[in-house]
């Protein structure tokens, strides 16, 4: 098995010891070289302003490529394509372009009234500004406002002939469900590259919450499985092995790129790239991180 590219995300501090934090595992990760560092919003998008202040910290400070994510959610196109070009400016040249968080968990999505009315018209106006290499969002269990899986393709295909690049998965805890859905795409005639998204659950209870909200299906295994290793202590120890494995069967399976969802943290991120077989490089220094909250 050859090790495959990574690239990590992370979010928005929201306190000075959690921009402490975030840069102890940006020194940690950053050893890996991954392809690059994307910088989500905040919950219903409530990080805007400071994804770009975190996006330049980690850029400046560890010198590796960041992808900056951009909602359509809450603004008009006018202060939507400000904040583009304020990336543009910062010298970011990768968006992950999403449509963006309804306002209250379960709520249908209603765009701005000035506002870009999906993430498709967001990617197409970003796509003109010839400024970035946009990726854009994929959902291999199907978005949950998509009526159908056929649908949800069809929507990811439109993104794409809008002008993505590459589309990022949400998490999902089996290899099987990303296979099928990569299948599906190919033969719906989506040549791009998906890379699927990978959630190594540092904390078990908020991982079966994450994919409660996001629609990704929990395994009965899996959870009889965390509720045994919870018990003995083992948790850290099965999060990696289940993981481990998920990600080999998906290189074993031709994937070649990884995005791992760090959760601003380092500590079983860095154990699985080390499990994969990516060899650590030298560190990047260890300035202190200004406070982004």
């Amino acid at each position: 098995m050859s090790a495959p590219s990574v690239s990590f995300e992370i979010f928005p501090p929201a306190s000075m010891t959690a921009s402490f934090k975030l840069w102890d595992a940006m020194a940690r990760l950053s050893t890996f070289a991954p392809d690059y560092v994307s910088v989500t919003y905040g919950a219903q998008g409530s990080a805007q302003d400071k994804t770009l202040d975190t996006a330049r910290a980690v850029m400046e400070q560890t010198k590796l490529p960041v992808a900056s994510h951009l909602t359509a959610a809450r603004a008009s196109k006018e202060d939507v394509m400000t904040r583009a070009q304020g990336f543009a400016d910062a010298g970011i040249r990768d968006i992950v372009a999403l449509r963006g968080d309804p306002d209250s968990a379960g709520a249908e999505f209603a765009p701005h009234p000035d506002g870009f009315a999906s993430s498709v018209e967001l990617v197409s106006a970003l796509a003109e500004t010839g400024n970035f290499n946009i990726r854009v969002g994929a959902y291999p269990e199907s978005h949950p406002s998509a009526s159908s899986q056929q649908q949800n393709i069809d929507y990811l295909k439109a993104k794409f002939d809008a002008g993505a690049s590459e589309a990022i998965t949400q998490f999902f805890f089996e290899a099987d469900t990303f296979l099928r859905f990569r299948d599906a795409c190919a033969k719906a005639g989506i040549t791009q590259r998906i890379v699927p998204g990978i959630l190594p659950p540092t904390n078990w209870t908020r991982a079966r919450s994450f994919a409660e909200r996001c629609g990704a299906s929990v395994p009965d295994w899996l959870d009889q499985a965390f509720d045994a290793a919870i018990r003995d202590d083992r948790a850290d120890l099965l999060s990696l092995a289940v993981t481990t494995e998920l990600c080999s069967t998906l290189i074993d399976e031709g994937v070649d790129h990884l995005h791992i969802y760090t959760l601003n943290s380092a500590h079983l991120t860095e154990r699985l790239c080390l499990a994969l077989g990516l060899a650590p490089e030298q560190p990047v220094l260890r300035p202190v991180l200004r406070d982004v909250a």
